[in-house]
């Protein structure tokens, strides 16, 4: 997707509507795609990269679709109607056209979300949304219900992410409640999507004001802990900066040990994962370990990785271990609109992978390139160049501010890729290099916002836990 020696990039751009194109092409051939907001031609673009067929005769429409280009193309049909009912449009959860065509005519479908909701299509990533919509068209006709140019935040309401945002921002809403009526909810008590939303648009609005409610969000941010498929849970301590002690790893085995914990993993954040916890031994090993909440079950900072850094190896430029620990000790009780992950390498050498964060961070001889928006999760997106500086406090003014500016500014469940690409990464610059007091303002109300913040783990109380989810239902006898 970056290119490099060799290649042209065509490049589309609408920040306001939300949707940019980027296609590199190299020998008159496609080798890379990027979609964001508009991906009704993926399959197309993707077809054309997989085949290597020369796209010389096509050059001048590519960009604007399969549709744009006449008899070369689509002759003058939907490209719905040329896919053949074998071809695989949703590919998160393997849905092909005819899987799709075959419910909407079945099942009398006529909006997206229901067909989301009989056939999983679009329901994932959303990349296929475009294509979907195109095969309910062709195969709805007249009955077609197409979904509005303003996404509603779910089927409660006709407002939007923004709309809520902004109606909370400006009433000052501090509640549901009045988040509801103000807004107009065609129901009292929101729903399973619009509720997590909604009370995560207004802890970060007002925070020490708005009071979190915790049966607003997910089963895991409830109970501290990852659910997984067997009922068990997963328990994830954070090691700051991926850095541990002996005694923490004793204690750590000896909760493996004492409450038979049939699991232990090192995972990918350089942290250690105990698989297999019942749900009422959770308090117990919390307290066995004696470390701090991961938060790897949260919309939330999860890890910071880091390399060895200049302490240590022979290439290092900067201590990156030492940089690491900073950023998570500033920013471990964060949360956000989605999962968030940082890595600090202490050499272009890279070793801690910070080219695939939300926020990555890297030493050079001179100081500190930053960089922001990048993904390692189902589409892989290599982060984006915001700034270099000196010393490590820039680093977190710098690094603080971007992600104030990603909680204030993004919708929930939004990763800072689909942030940046929906605003623009020169929005993201104007704010944060060019407005030098706007910049400390928002790193000082990130740190405002975490300040006091208590450790779900051994604060409940403070953290609204519910601990008689942990307790065991008795048995009641026959």
């Amino acid at each position: 997707f970056q290119g490099g020696e060799g290649t042209e990039e065509i490049v589309m751009s609408d920040p306001f509507g939300g949707v940019y194109k980027k296609l590199v092409l190299k020998d008159d051939k496609l080798i890379g795609a990027c979609l964001y907001g508009d991906t009704s031609d993926g399959s197309w673009y993707f077809k054309l990269l997989r085949d290597g067929r020369s796209i010389a005769d096509i050059r001048e429409k590519l960009m604007f679709g399969e549709s744009n280009i006449g008899d070369t193309g689509h002759e003058g049909h939907s490209k719905a109607a040329t896919m053949p009912d074998e071809a695989e449009v949703c590919g998160c959860n393997g849905v092909t056209k005819g899987t799709i065509c075959k419910a909407i005519r079945e099942k009398g479908l006529f909006t997206l979300d229901e067909v989301k909701k009989h056939t999983k299509a679009s329901a994932s990533c959303g990349s296929c949304t475009g294509l979907v919509e195109q095969i309910l068209m062709f195969t709805a006709g007249g009955d077609y219900s197409a979904a509005p140019g303003k996404k509603a935040v779910c089927g409660c309401t006709d407002a939007s992410h923004q709309d809520v945002r902004d109606a909370i921002r400006e009433q000052k809403y501090l509640t549901h409640a009045q988040v509801y009526a103000g807004l107009g909810w065609r129901t009292s008590d929101g729903c399973a999507t619009c509720r997590p939303a909604v009370n995560y648009y207004l802890i970060s609005t007002w925070p020490k004001e708005a009071r979190d409610d915790p049966q607003s969000r997910f089963v895991n941010e409830r109970s501290h802990a990852n659910i997984q498929k067997d009922g068990t849970y997963s328990v994830i301590p954070r090691m700051w900066g991926g850095h541990t002690t002996p005694d923490e790893l004793r204690r750590i085995a000896d909760a493996a040990d004492k409450y038979k914990i049939p699991t232990v993993k090192v995972t990918g954040g350089q942290r250690i994962d105990l698989l297999g916890v019942k749900k009422e031994d959770l308090p117990g090993v919390w307290k066995d370990i004696g470390m701090p909440s991961g938060f790897a079950y949260g919309k939330s900072l999860r890890t910071v990785k880091t390399c060895v850094g200049s302490e240590w190896c022979r290439f290092g430029t900067q201590d990156s271990t030492q940089m690491g620990k900073d950023i998570e000790h500033a920013l471990w009780a964060m949360y956000s609109p989605h999962k968030v992950k940082i890595a600090v390498s202490g050499c272009p050498r890279n070793c801690a992978e910070a080219g695939i964060k939300d926020v990555g961070v890297i030493g050079v001889d001179s100081g500190w390139e930053i960089y922001v928006g990048g993904n390692g999760g189902i589409k892989t997106e290599v982060a984006q160049f915001l700034v270099k500086v000196k010393t490590a406090a820039e680093v977190m003014e710098y690094t603080g501010a971007f992600l104030a500016l990603y909680r204030t500014e993004a919708w929930y469940l939004e990763r800072t890729v689909h942030y940046i690409a929906r605003v623009g990464l020169d929005h993201v610059k104007k704010r944060i290099l060019d407005d030098a007091e706007g910049r400390r303002a928002l790193w000082e109300h990130l740190q405002f916002a975490l300040d006091g913040e208590p450790d779900p783990w051994f604060e409940s109380v403070q953290a609204s836990v519910d601990v008689r989810q942990f307790v065991p239902v008795a048995e009641v006898p026959a």
